[in-house]
Parts: C-alpha cells; sequence; structure tokens
C-alpha cells in the first residue's frame, strides 16, 4: 500500500472516526452541564478539540492500524468525559440521560450523514469527485451507528451499563460496577473473537431507516 492511498483511507475512515468520537464525549459533558455538573468544563474537556479527548493507544493506534491493515473490524475509544454524580440534581436520573446522550449524539449524526447523502445524490450525482464523497459520508454514517450500538451495550464500562443501572435496584449496581474488569475483558473477547461483527445487522437495519427517512423527507 503507497502513501498515497494510506493516506485517503485515513481520510476516509480515521477522520469521520475521530471527529464522531470528540462529539460523543462532548454530548456526554453538554448533559452533565446542563443537569447540574460542569465539571467537564471546568476540566476543559467540553470541547471538540480532539487532542483534548483522544487516548494515544484506543484513539490513535488501534484505530489507524485496523485502517491500513484493512481489517473488516475497528476498535478504538476516546478519554471518557469525567461526570461527578454529587453535582447533578438527580443522580440516579441525570446519569441515565448523561449516559444516554453519547449514543444518541451518534445516531443523530448518522440521520445528518442520511441527509447529506441524499442530497449529494440528488445534486452532485454527476460531479467527478461524488464517488469520493459518498464513500466519505457513507464511512461517516457507518462509524456513528457503530458507535451508537456498541455503546449501548449494557455492560460497565459502556454507556449501556449506566443507561440500564437507571432500572436496577442499588445493590445489584454496585455489583456491576464492581465487576468491571471482568466486563472489559468480556468486550475485549468479543473483538478479538470477531463476534463483535454482528453489530453490523443493527447497523445495516438502522442505516436503511434513516437513508428511507431522509429521502422521505427531501422527495
Amino acid at each position: 500500500m503507497d502513501f498515497l492511498e494510506i493516506a485517503t483511507r485515513l481520510g476516509v475512515f480515521f477522520v469521520p472516526f475521530l471527529f464522531s468520537l470528540c462529539f460523543h464525549e462532548y454530548a456526554h459533558g453538554w448533559v452533565a452541564k446542563l443537569r447540574g455538573d460542569r465539571t467537564a468544563e471546568m476540566m476543559g474537556r467540553l470541547t471538540m478539540n480532539p487532542l483534548v479527548h483522544m487516548d494515544p493507544i484506543g484513539t490513535v493506534l488501534l484505530p489507524v492500524m485496523a485502517i491500513v491493515l484493512h481489517s473488516p473490524i475497528s476498535f478504538g475509544w476516546a478519554k471518557p468525559v469525567p461526570v461527578n454524580s454529587r453535582n447533578l440534581k438527580n443522580p440516579k436520573s441525570d446519569m441515565f440521560w448523561v449516559a444516554l446522550a453519547g449514543p444518541v449524539s451518534n445516531i443523530f449524526l448518522a440521520l445528518v450523514g442520511c441527509f447529506l447523502l441524499v442530497l449529494a445524490f440528488k445534486f452532485l450525482h454527476g460531479a467527478a469527485y461524488f464517488a469520493g464523497l459518498q464513500e466519505l459520508v457513507q464511512s461517516f454514517i457507518g462509524v456513528n451507528l457503530f458507535l451508537a450500538y456498541f455503546n449501548l451495550i449494557p455492560l460497565h464500562p459502556l454507556d449501556g451499563g449506566k443507561v440500564l443501572a437507571r432500572f436496577l435496584p442499588p445493590s445489584l449496581e454496585y455489583k456491576l460496577e464492581q465487576s468491571q474488569g471482568m466486563t472489559s475483558i468480556l468486550l475485549m473477547m468479543l473483538f478479538l473473537s470477531g463476534a463483535i461483527k454482528y453489530l453490523a445487522i443493527p447497523v445495516q437495519w438502522t442505516y436503511e431507516i434513516l437513508l428511507n427517512a431522509a429521502v422521505g423527507v427531501l422527495t
């Protein structure tokens, strides 16, 4: 693979991935601020600056290696936005909304991407750069839907674990929080085994729904 091909793949896949991760973390911090906790803002994390959210391994090394090596599975993460539940108005309920904000933000971006894709088909289909633009936008949509569904897996330390906590008794929630080490290993095994590829099923299903919705609105 030559330098130009590597640069192109990084532009098409890594840039949307990085932007989507930053937007995801920003959404957590923004909703936490709305609910009374300004920890993320005071620590300089309420920003879209990727340098603030980057984890050297999870945000850069692993995703870039997956892209360069044409891996069918890309695995990565950003530094979690800090949230102090003691500052929240109603900690149990508010943490539910703070956690849910991340996946919802990615679904929102995927919907925006679908509208952009439909607009591109309507007005730019004959342009010389259309194929590249189409690939970029489709990558953007896929990345966001994957991030949304992956983070909704109901296990700690993912957002889905915190969303589920809203409906669990405190004793059971405490046990699940204490087992984060084991569930982190389980999530890693899902990637290493390739089982995570089954997320492509709800991703494709949601992609078609959002795309059809965008077509319906714009036609």
